[in-house]
């Protein structure tokens, strides 16, 4: 386990991962996971896996739990919007999918272009029936981190947790 600082959300949520078993982390680089990806890198026991395209992780989850591993798939809000047909499986097969996602879009973005995924990332997600465990303040990290990995590991759902651009920072451009 890492000793996390408490500025850093990434090492914080990486411990939460290794201590729930998590071996495998999907992901389309980005901004806002690659100080969690690049945790992985340096771990033993955590394979990061480079996708091309965001709905491979969703396949990619779904089989590690039909091996009996854990998965998680990190990618940013621009990304859900292909994920829908492979969240259909998701929920028809009723597997454990965590998503962590960090957001575009949303508050205080200054990329027009950004705001229709980051306005339809969490209704689409709520449509397939994905459960939101929203993060806006570095105290929200902890609860909804705990939150989502329970849900998805202990009971069973998809859940993404959801890094706002409130606790992230929204980026100059």
């Amino acid at each position: 386990m890492t000793e996390p600082d408490k500025n850093d959300w990434s090492a914080q949520v990486f411990d939460k991962l290794v201590d729930a078993d998590v071996s495998m982390m999907s992901y389309v680089p980005d901004a806002g996971n690659k100080r969690l990806v690049e945790l992985a890198e340096a771990h033993n026991d955590m394979r990061p896996i480079l996708l091309t395209t965001e709905e491979e992780g969703i396949a990619l989850c779904a089989g590690a739990d039909l091996v009996g591993k854990k998965a998680v798939l990190c990618m940013q809000s621009s990304g859900v919007g292909n994920c829908p047909n492979f969240l259909s499986f998701v929920k028809g097969g009723r597997f454990p999918i965590l998503m962590i996602v960090s957001m575009r879009g949303d508050y205080g973005e200054q990329n027009p272009w950004q705001y229709p995924m980051g306005e339809a990332a969490e209704p689409i997600l709520e449509a397939m029936g994905v459960l939101i465990f929203r993060v806006d303040t570095p105290d929200d990290l902890a609860p909804a981190a705990d939150a989502a990995i329970s849900a998805t590991f202990k009971g069973g759902h998809a859940s993404a947790l959801i890094l706002s651009q409130r606790f992230l920072g929204a980026k100059p451009f």
